[in-house]
């Protein structure tokens, strides 16, 4: 079925469900209590059912504007809310979220191979050959990094000028949230960007690992990564998800015109970083109060990053299906 042949198909029902909500938003005279709520509920059902099947074909960014505008409306009047505040943000965290990812996994397990892959492998690399660890960082920084995880140290993965984990907290936000933005970001340069830097990230993240691991600090650094990572590397991933939505959409438009493929792109990936940013937030108060503590015993950390990974996968694989 063509565009024309769909919107001329439903024509009918949406101008009904536009002029309900005309009158239930008081923009023509008549009263909201004129208004059926049975067929409003109805033809909002019927709304989502046709905007689920225009965005599976692909169908012309005006159409699913229209659409997108209708349903949203609708909720408002059926629920009597405001799409703002708490209430918005639980429908996002609970809903939209978890469900854009799962819509975009493809991308997703592109960008986990890209930033997985490059962590083994040079990982081992630098366990075997502990003198590569040059090629990634110089001599201080290495030594450093060792300071940072070696039994002695007062917290763990604290820099040398902080005093507080206050200062690691916000510093870790800083950090996390520009490896997120340049893995983002560099989407533009159709994707190769975004590869570039996961790429980047996962052969740091391994020269770092396996330099530590046969230097004996296996059981301080692994203990201290185990718990944020399951929120930080998956932001990360989803980050890097959401450039390749993007640099795809620029490479290969397909029926759309680029400007309208790169729109449509730009709003499936703004949900995708926006709940990445909301991990990385977790994960950097994770890794400064908890991952850093030395008190902690690393069978409670292991034990609680188990936890936390199982959560990660489970809400983005089943949160949400309900609503969908």
């Amino acid at each position: 079925m063509t565009p024309l042949q769909f919107e001329a198909l439903y024509q009918a029902e949406w101008q009904e469900l536009e002029n309900l909500l005309d009158r239930v938003f008081g923009r023509v005279g008549s009263s909201r209590d004129t208004v059926r709520g049975e067929r409003l509920a109805t033809l909002y059902r019927r709304a989502c059912e046709h905007l689920a099947l225009a965005r599976a074909r692909a169908y012309p960014a005006y159409l699913l504007d229209r659409l997108e505008k209708l349903t949203a409306e609708a909720h408002q009047a059926i629920y009597q809310r405001q799409e703002l505040g708490l209430t918005r943000v639980r429908e996002f965290v609970a809903v939209t979220f978890p469900r854009t990812v799962r819509a975009h996994a493809a991308y997703v397990w592109v960008a986990t191979a890209v930033l997985t892959l490059p962590t083994l492998i040079v990982g081992m690399l630098v366990y075997r050959n502990p003198e590569m660890i040059l090629s990634a960082v110089d001599a201080w920084t290495a030594a450093g990094f060792e300071a940072m995880y070696s039994e002695s140290a007062e917290a763990l993965g604290r820099l040398r000028q902080a005093d507080t984990d206050w200062v690691m907290f916000g510093f870790y936000i800083r950090n996390n949230i520009t490896v997120a933005f340049q893995c983002f970001a560099s989407g533009l340069f159709v994707g190769l960007g975004s590869l570039f830097f996961l790429a980047y990230n996962g052969l740091y993240m391994g020269a770092i690992g396996g330099y530590l691991t046969e230097r004996g600090l296996s059981a301080t650094f692994y203990s201290f990564v185990a718990t944020h990572s399951s929120f930080e590397l998956t932001a990360i991933v989803l980050s890097g998800a959401a450039g390749l939505r993007i640099g795809h959409a620029l490479l290969a438009p397909g029926r759309y015109t680029r400007k309208q493929a790169l729109v449509l792109a730009g709003r499936e990936s703004a949900l995708i970083l926006t709940g990445a940013v909301f991990m990385l937030l977790v994960a950097a108060a994770i890794e400064a109060f908890w991952s850093s503590a030395q008190w902690i015993p690393s069978t409670v950390k292991y034990s609680v990053a188990a936890a936390c990974w199982l959560a990660v996968l489970l809400y983005l694989t089943l949160q949400g299906r309900d609503a969908s």
